[in-house]
């Protein structure tokens, strides 16, 4: 049985995730005319546009052969996924190299996120030197979001706010015209990212795990999330499907319902790690047809998972607390 706090808790969430479908559209598209595509859209935090609430991964797309990444691209944006998402070091730097060559001359149909990866062994000039790489690679003068990557300890929270840290960089590339919007990204410790968020720097967007799994720990989806949307910052689901689809290859639930839980909360978009067209086609279904799971499902999901989170064998990016330069991207698929 539903306690009255917990329903209290998931009526709220239920309340903000209907919040975040008004707005505007990239590319300032009226809310009240028809979007293009299929695929339902949401406010980008407190901006007053919407993208893609599905949004297609840099990592998983590097592992599908040049001519099917570029089939998966433009199927993605028939469907209305403008939402696209990678990362400096993905596949050494490949990754951004070819979803630059799968987006030239669609460039303004793209909502475009990168994410620098000093980690421990960089500051501001590291991360701008980064910034260069990643625009050159991706055939583009400005990035829509450019995030920090992976931000997994305290002291990696305390070096980018250091002077000469990260945090400069930001500034400094939103200053020049290079990137539009900024965040960051982590998927160990809630406590970092809180510790990131009680800054009060204007992130415009968070990515942080979003799944049934992930709730019943009692972390990102109860103490992160609300902070993001107190902040009006624009929450990115990953991990919905546990970074490798386990749950759903040991049956514990469906791609539909790992999804369509994510969807539930009051995120803006959901990161899908999307290797060929038959999971871009599943996914994006689920993004089109999606609708609000009620209080009693989300409580259902959960409860069903409770097995899979107490094993610990669902989520091995929530071990992973620190790491060597280059081991980010071995963590981060983004199914």
């Amino acid at each position: 049985m539903t306690s009255p706090r917990r329903r209290d808790f998931l009526k709220g969430i239920g309340l903000a995730a209907a919040a975040v479908l008004t707005g505007r559209s990239f590319g300032s598209q009226p809310a009240d005319n028809k979007p293009l595509g299929r695929v339902q859209r949401r406010n980008f935090g407190r901006h007053k546009f919407t993208v893609s609430s599905l949004a297609l991964g840099g990592y998983s797309l590097r592992t599908a052969n040049d001519d099917d990444a570029r089939r998966i691209v433009d199927a993605a944006l028939n469907a209305g996924i403008d939402f696209f998402d990678n990362a400096w070091d993905y596949h050494n730097g490949t990754a951004e190299e070819l979803m630059g060559r799968c987006i030239k001359g669609k460039r303004d149909r793209v909502f475009l996120m990168t994410k620098v990866c000093t980690h421990d062994n960089g500051g501001r000039r590291e991360a701008i030197r980064m910034l260069d790489q990643s625009l050159a690679r991706l055939g583009t003068d400005h990035l829509d979001l450019w995030q920090v990557h992976a931000v997994s300890t305290l002291a990696q929270v305390r070096n980018a706010f250091a002077p000469g840290g990260v945090i400069e960089a930001l500034d400094e590339a939103r200053k020049a015209g290079k990137v539009r919007f900024v965040g960051f990204t982590g998927h160990t410790d809630p406590d970092v990212h809180l510790a990131m968020l009680s800054h009060g720097y204007p992130f415009d967007a968070c990515q942080l795990p979003i799944s049934a799994i992930e709730a019943n720990s009692n972390a990102f989806v109860r103490r992160v999330l609300p902070e993001l949307v107190r902040q009006g910052i624009a929450p990115l689901a990953m991990k919905s499907l546990c970074g490798s689809a386990k749950p759903v290859r040991e049956g514990i639930y469906s791609v539909r319902e790992g999804i369509s839980y994510a969807l539930s909360q009051p995120v803006t978009t959901v990161v899908s790690g999307i290797t060929n067209l038959q999971e871009l086609t599943e996914n994006a279904a689920i993004a089109t047809d999606f609708s609000q799971m009620s209080s009693a499902e989300l409580a259902s999901l959960e409860d069903r998972c409770r097995a899979a989170t107490e094993s610990e064998n669902f989520q091995p990016y929530r071990k992973w607390m620190s790491y060597k330069e280059g081991d980010a991207a071995k963590f981060d698929r983004t199914a």
